[in-house]
């Protein structure tokens, strides 16, 4: 089971790739490196420097991340392993290249196929949330909000957005849409049409932590470090809201 100090390391760790994007941010965007290149450079920076501190912190656990290699992917020995950490180095590199907010960094500890320990930086917010200190579901709203992709907005959103009254806000990255149903800024997040395992790790246990209901689309468990690493789908919602999400989105 996830330590205290597997809880901080998690925090501290996505604290310090999020400082590490934003001072690289302002390098580049100053030596006039914009847009993908902007990205593609942030993303292996946090990889490093994320990979680095755990084979220091934690050298007998195995490390799947977004960045590595596709062999280091299909390496089935995570498998065996009793602890995994999965990580996303910077979830939504277009948000970032774009210099917005709505961008993250993902941490997580997997355990038996559930995460136990995870944060989520929000370092365009100045914002870390965390397994160790989760913040407590605040009330409400009276008119129910869904986050959206920016780009593509999903059937199953949009059924669901019906079904329940609600309003539709667009968002950038997967971590960015969790974390504003765990700050009370939307109440329902369900996401269809692809997504990985480094994508909804760490977003994940820090809204199991707070509370929510977390599953795939059809009400199943979220289950990682699996040897095919695709999780194509999820919900991450209000408890209240869940039965009439998850039959929205079977309806869509």
């Amino acid at each position: 089971m996830a330590t205290d100090d597997d809880h901080r390391l998690a925090r501290e760790l996505a604290g310090a790739a999020g400082a590490l994007l934003l001072a690289l941010r302002d390098e580049m965007v100053a030596d006039g490196v914009t847009g993908r290149e902007l990205g593609a450079r942030g993303d292996a920076a946090a990889h490093e420097m994320l990979v680095g501190r755990l084979a220091e912190a934690r050298p007998d656990d195995a490390v799947l991340s977004e960045e590595s290699t596709e062999a280091e992917h299909g390496d089935l020995s995570r498998l065996d392993a009793a602890r995994v950490w999965i990580i996303d180095p910077l979830d939504g590199t277009r948000e970032y290249g774009e210099e917005r907010s709505d961008w993250a960094v993902h941490v997580a500890l997997v355990e038996d196929e559930v995460p136990t320990a995870g944060a989520v930086a929000l370092p365009g917010l100045d914002l870390v949330l965390a397994t160790d200190d989760p913040p407590r579901l605040r009330p409400a709203p009276a008119v129910p909000r869904v986050v959206v992709s920016r780009t593509r907005p999903p059937a199953e959103a949009e059924a669901v957005a019906a079904a329940l009254g609600a309003e539709l806000v667009p968002m950038g990255s997967a971590g960015a849409k969790a974390m504003a149903i765990v700050r009370g800024e939307a109440e329902v997040y369900p996401h269809s049409g692809g997504q990985y395992e480094w994508d909804s790790c760490a977003p994940v246990a820090v809204a199991l932590a707070a509370g929510l209901h977390c599953t795939r689309l059809d009400g199943s468990p979220l289950r990682y470090n699996q040897a095919d690493v695709s999780l194509p789908d999820l919900l991450i919602c209000r408890p209240e809201l869940a039965d009439a999400a998850l039959r929205a989105a079977a309806g869509a």
